[in-house]
């Protein structure tokens, strides 16, 4: 490794943004791993992405709405044919106090 991209005052930070208490073994592990992590994404940096598009998705997806088309009704009449009495397309049912 050419010098350390992680030193004590970064940790500090990350310790307090992140609401650890690590002990000094803990912080050193933890700084060794998030330097292997630099190095792979550096590492990543190296690949040749010119011919390759951008993707939101892996699959290829198309448009999967729908148009939004009324295939049924709502049966209201239907339930309505069965009440006692129904007034302005509604059930008229007894004044309750």
């Amino acid at each position: 490794m050419s010098g350390r991209k992680i030193d004590d005052a970064t940790m500090e930070n990350v310790e307090i943004l992140a609401k650890l208490a690590l002990t000094s073994e803990e912080r050193q592990k933890a700084m060794d791993e998030m330097e292997k992590i630099l190095d792979y994404v550096e590492k990543l940096n190296e690949l040749d992405t010119d011919q390759a598009d951008p993707l939101v998705h892996i699959l290829p997806n198309v448009n999967v709405f729908r148009e939004d088309v009324v295939t049924n009704d709502d049966g209201r009449d239907q339930s309505l044919a069965n009440a006692p009495k129904s007034k302005d397309g509604q059930y008229v049912v007894p004044k309750t106090v």
